[in-house]
């Protein structure tokens, strides 16, 4: 019996760590974003300063995550529904992916928001040392991280918050 016992807490600490680890959350205070510099795959340069005023999703990504090609099809759908709102999505190929596979991914899935490639691992470094795909970080419009995620989005609750933010800019202009 107390071997049963035993069994049932340690799958409950697993369980619960695993869900701590792949959830939607906020970080432990609401942080500045970085003012990082995002090299575009044609060629531009945009910071999240440029950006300040709406909401954005910094997404990281990698060719050979297979989560992160999965989501791909309903980040492009809520990119091509909120963007006209307000909305900006900034697809990071991260640093130790292959430039040529993630831009023949990103043709194939026809992102249509920008896509930067992180070859020097500064904008991982910037956003506390991003190594795993898909990590997700959310910013509000006056430019602090709200959310961060590692592992797929819930894209119901996604929409929901940056629909709540795009309101609630508009009422604040």
């Amino acid at each position: 019996m107390r071997y049963q016992i035993k069994l049932v807490v340690i799958a409950a600490v697993i369980a619960a760590a695993g869900i701590a680890l792949f959830t939607w959350h906020r970080p432990m205070r609401v942080q500045p974003a970085p003012d990082v510099t995002f090299r575009l795959t044609d060629g531009r340069a945009i910071t999240l300063t440029d950006l300040r005023g709406r909401p954005v999703l910094v997404t990281f990504w990698a060719s050979t995550c297979r989560e992160c090609i999965r989501e791909m099809p309903q980040m492009v759908r809520l990119y091509e529904e909120l963007a006209p709102k307000g909305l900006e999505v900034i697809g990071v190929v991260i640093y130790y992916d292959r430039p040529d596979a993630a831009l023949a991914v990103a043709k194939r899935q026809r992102l249509p928001y920008p896509v930067a490639i992180d070859i020097q691992a500064e904008v991982s470094r910037a956003f506390g040392n991003v190594q795993m795909t898909p990590t997700t970080f959310l910013v509000n419009p006056q430019g602090s991280i709200v959310r961060q995620r590692t592992g797929t989005l819930n894209f119901a609750a996604l929409r929901r918050e940056i629909t709540a933010m795009l309101a609630n800019n508009v009422n604040n202009s």
